[in-house]
């Protein structure tokens, strides 16, 4: 009884000296989420028609799955909105799909959803980057939830092909994201399932200053299904290795750069 109520003395001791003097921020922050989560996904004919549309909407339900429920010590979202990117015409206002649409639901339940917000039958014919953009920007601002971390995670191949106001389309230094600017110290667009060269034309060309970017490859996007990261039957509480491989490859930290 003793050692145990030490080792209970010792775990604690270790938990305050870990957060140091935000210890009380830190035990806030566990129960008050602060980060707004927007998934965007891309339903243009090169996306949704390629190979790893299918993948992307799996790995989307077990990530939302994980993060409403804080599994793995993934950070659990105060608000989340789902939504397309693009749409048939440019400029087109889309349905942003709030929490309450992804809570309670299980893995299998949220693929279905998900199909159902993004069949594959209904395409759309313009990837619009900014439209998406703009939408965010308006979210954040109706809802009052400026200053607050925003994380912006894009399910997309990347390619703008929107037509332009003056003309020609949308090109990489086109896109747009100077409405996120302002609206936290911290916000992060991630922009998953695209392909060396275009994430390299994504670092390099998008123009910004506080917006920081990251870009993930679709060859390593799908390792996330291989059996000694996410094993197959388990309850995906216990994918330790898979919460481990999204911290490292999807959530982590990104380093802010400015493209001029």
């Amino acid at each position: 009884m003793k050692s145990t109520y030490i080792q209970s003395l010792k775990s604690a001791v270790l938990g305050l000296l870990l957060c140091g003097s935000l210890a009380p921020q830190c035990l806030l922050a566990a129960d008050n989420p602060r980060n707004v989560l927007f998934i965007g996904v891309d339903v243009s004919g090169s996306f949704i028609n390629g190979k790893y549309y299918e993948d992307s909407i799996q790995f989307i339900a077990t990530y939302l799955y994980s993060h409403l429920r804080g599994l793995g010590g993934l950070e659990v979202p105060k608000d989340l909105f789902v939504g397309t990117i693009g749409g048939a015409k440019p400029n087109e206002p889309k349905t942003f799909y709030p929490i309450q649409s992804f809570q309670d639901k299980s893995v299998t339940e949220l693929i279905t959803l998900l199909h159902e917000i993004f069949p594959q039958k209904k395409q759309n014919k313009f990837t619009d980057f900014n439209a998406y953009f703009e939408q965010v920007f308006e979210t954040v601002r109706n809802r009052k939830l400026i200053l607050r971390p925003i994380s912006i995670v894009l399910f997309s191949d990347g390619i703008p092909d929107a037509p332009l106001k003056r003309g020609g389309t949308q090109t990489y230094g086109d896109i747009n994201v100077n409405p996120l600017e302002n609206l936290s110290r911290n916000i992060t667009i991630r922009l998953l399932y695209t392909d060396a060269v275009t994430g390299q034309k994504w670092q390099n060309l998008v123009k910004r200053r506080r917006v920081k970017l990251w870009t993930q490859d679709a060859a390593v996007m799908v390792f996330w299904k291989d059996p000694k990261i996410f094993h197959e039957g388990m309850d995906v509480a216990k994918q330790d290795k898979f919460f481990s491989w999204v911290k490292d490859n999807v959530d982590f930290g990104v380093r802010g750069r400015t493209v001029p």
